[in-house]
């Protein structure tokens, strides 16, 4: 087995899913709840999108190439909503950010995780920044399905295996892989 190519695929695969995750439950939700806040120090689904758009965009631009803390990104921005932050608009930052990511994992090649990039100056191994974008994705992602879960109530659509299923999906997939 090649483990750099493997490792990759992996990658990329695991990151697109929680881009879809984050994507259904958002589906979920009505344009008021995606801004509203349960509290006064928590974020909204719409912040949350919108310092994941900051951070895909800065950490995967040039990533091999230049620090993954671009000079022109406001982080602190990112957790303010403005006149200009509709959801349409906060959502093709989202688009843009995942695009980002996602085009630069495929576009690695086994090779390059041995190299080294940077981010906030500090130096760290290719594999290092890719752990750290899908453990940065997959902290959000969770935050963004808890409020969509909360906000659309009994109407939540799960985007797993169901409530009481578990036995069923077991079985079926024990069948389906000879066990």
């Amino acid at each position: 087995m090649d483990f750099a190519a493997t490792y990759l695929e992996d990658m990329r695969a695991t990151a697109a899913t929680y881009k879809k995750l984050a994507d259904e439950a958002m589906a979920q939700v009505e344009d008021a709840q995606f801004a509203t806040t349960l509290g006064g120090e928590e974020n909204s689904i719409a912040l949350i999108v919108k310092h994941m758009a900051g951070n895909l965009r800065s950490r995967w631009t040039d990533f091999l190439t230049t620090d993954g803390e671009k000079p022109d990104r406001d982080r602190d921005a990112e957790f303010e909503l403005g006149g200009d932050d509709a959801r349409a608009v906060v959502m093709e930052a989202w688009e843009r950010g995942w695009a980002t990511f996602l085009g630069t994992l495929e576009a690695l090649k086994p090779d390059d995780l041995a190299r080294t990039v940077r981010i906030r100056g500090e130096p760290q191994t290719v594999i290092r920044a890719i752990d750290r974008g899908v453990a940065h994705a997959s902290y959000h992602v969770g935050q963004i399905v808890l409020l969509a879960k909360h906000f659309a109530g009994p109407e939540w659509r799960t985007l797993s295996i169901p409530r009481r299923q578990s036995r069923q999906l077991n079985a079926g997939m024990a069948e389906k892989h000879g066990r």
